[in-house]
């Protein structure tokens, strides 16, 4: 069995959208920064069992410093959300829990997956440090450039797709 799946790719400018979808589709990592304008958009298959592939359409979003700015156009049909913050930038995930709060209220009954991006440039001591910034809202803590967890955390949401 073949599925198609629309996923969106929500958050602040910078925060690393674009790197973890191109790390995810293309195997590959830039640090050559292109702003995102409008809407990008990305495909790739995902075996989620012996029988189901999920054929995830992946819209990357211009960034955002307010959730609720996003145009409401480029959310229709969506199946599945990754919201994506910087480790490195408090401004990012101070909203966390208001954004949120946005995206489960105006989408309600739709994956969420929520992901602080580029642990590479972050210690182990600051995520436990600042533990109660991310928890208990955040299910993966990625890197597109040394390609940690991306693969797992698209996987993740694919099988819950089918669910």
């Amino acid at each position: 069995m073949s599925l198609s799946k629309k996923i969106v790719l929500l958050g602040h400018f910078g925060v690393g959208k674009s790197s973890l979808i191109r790390r995810f589709v293309e195997d590959t990592f830039t640090d050559n920064y292109k702003v995102t304008i409008g809407v990008h958009i990305l495909k790739k298959e995902v075996e989620v069992t012996d029988k189901t592939i999920v054929n995830l359409i992946i819209w990357d979003l211009e960034g955002n410093d307010d959730i609720a700015n996003t145009r409401p156009s480029y959310m229709l049909g969506t199946n599945g959300i990754i919201y994506v913050y910087d480790l490195t930038r408090p401004t990012t995930y101070q909203d966390l829990k208001k954004d949120l709060d946005f995206i489960k209220t105006n989408y309600a009954n739709i994956p969420i997956k929520v992901v602080g991006n580029k642990k590479d440039l972050v210690t182990n001591v600051f995520l436990k440090e600042n533990e109660d910034a991310f928890q208990p809202y955040t299910d993966f803590f990625t890197s597109a450039k040394k390609n940690t967890k991306v693969d797992k955390m698209f996987s993740t949401l694919a099988k819950d797709l089918i669910l």
